[in-house]
């Protein structure tokens, strides 16, 4: 019988080297103890619920940029192989964005912005895809996905893919449109910014993107059995964590000389691109996924709320 106390001593050392890990001088992790105790190890319980040896449990974990996605999954996934001896397998959407060169292909041939990673459009789904599909067989094995260098802007080379050897129990997708959904025509018609107004005025980037959702990224999506939302307060917060983050980047980077860190200004800007689906996650999202972890503006775990 498996029991939170039990799971939390158990699991409480590594836990604590983990986040330790992700911390600086200036950045600590406040309440580990709580959200141990009090939300990831509840969290944990009930995917454990949810899981079974059949098929692969596939999450999706989303939340706006700087919230934490990936340091939250770490945690859980870290959780359910030590307590609860369960073959995790995460990863992010991240990793599955487009080669530099078939984005600049999309940015000549669609609309200019596609250049740019991250929205809908940029990912290769049928990567993912595939990988879902192949997952769900028994006699599954020896398959790689890839993985994207933000620094390079490009994908790996193959000898960096991940390796899955054998099933996975639990898969964790995470990012920051996980689960996105599309809006109406007549939504994406106003700019909700300056880079919407003087970049996209005839409106082909945002019907783009959005028509991606309605379809390829639909059906991707529908192939997720449970969704965990991470709820910020509002867009301006999301700004000053990513911000922060890129900060953290360059102080735990080894190689600072060929690393791309933004500046605030561009950081802004980038973030532009993702306001329109981000700030519609903040009004639906809670809607439809299965747990919600919200967050104040200290960056901590206020609340979570199962459906």
């Amino acid at each position: 019988m498996y029991t939170t106390v039990e799971c939390y001593n158990k699991v409480k050392k590594d836990c604590f080297k983990f986040l330790k890990s992700q911390e600086t001088k200036t950045n600590k992790f406040k309440n580990k103890n709580k959200m141990l105790k009090s939300y990831l190890i509840p969290i944990c319980f009930w995917i454990t619920k949810k899981s079974n040896k059949k098929s692969p449990l596939i999450i999706g974990l989303a939340g706006g940029q700087g919230t934490g996605k990936t340091t939250i999954t770490s945690v859980i996934a870290l959780i359910l192989k030590k307590y609860f001896k369960l073959k995790v397998f995460k990863i992010s959407i991240d990793d599955f964005y487009k080669t530099r060169s078939e984005r600049k292909k999309l940015s000549k041939n669609k609309h200019a912005l596609l250049i740019t990673r991250g929205v809908p459009g940029t990912h290769d789904y049928r990567i993912i895809n595939k990988f879902f599909k192949k997952v769900k067989n028994k006699k599954f094995n020896n398959f790689r996905l890839p993985k994207f260098d933000k620094s390079k802007d490009d994908r790996c080379h193959k000898k960096l893919w991940y390796k899955i050897n054998s099933r996975p129990d639990v898969i964790i997708l995470e990012g920051w449109c996980v689960g996105a959904k599309a809006q109406k025509n007549v939504e994406i018609a106003k700019p909700i910014n300056s880079l919407e107004k003087t970049k996209d005025p005839d409106l082909v980037w945002r019907k783009y993107v959005n028509a991606e959702l309605k379809t390829h990224y639909k059906n991707l999506f529908k192939k997720l059995n449970a969704i965990i939302y991470l709820r910020a307060n509002n867009f301006r917060v999301l700004q000053k964590w990513r911000i922060k983050q890129e900060k953290i980047l360059f102080l735990k980077s080894k190689n600072k000389k060929n690393l791309r860190i933004m500046s605030r200004g561009d950081i802004i800007n980038f973030m532009q691109t993702y306001q329109r689906i981000t700030q519609n996650m903040f009004k639906d999202a809670p809607k439809y996924a299965s747990i919600v972890i919200k967050l104040n503006s200290n960056h901590q775990i206020n609340s979570i709320k199962f459906r």
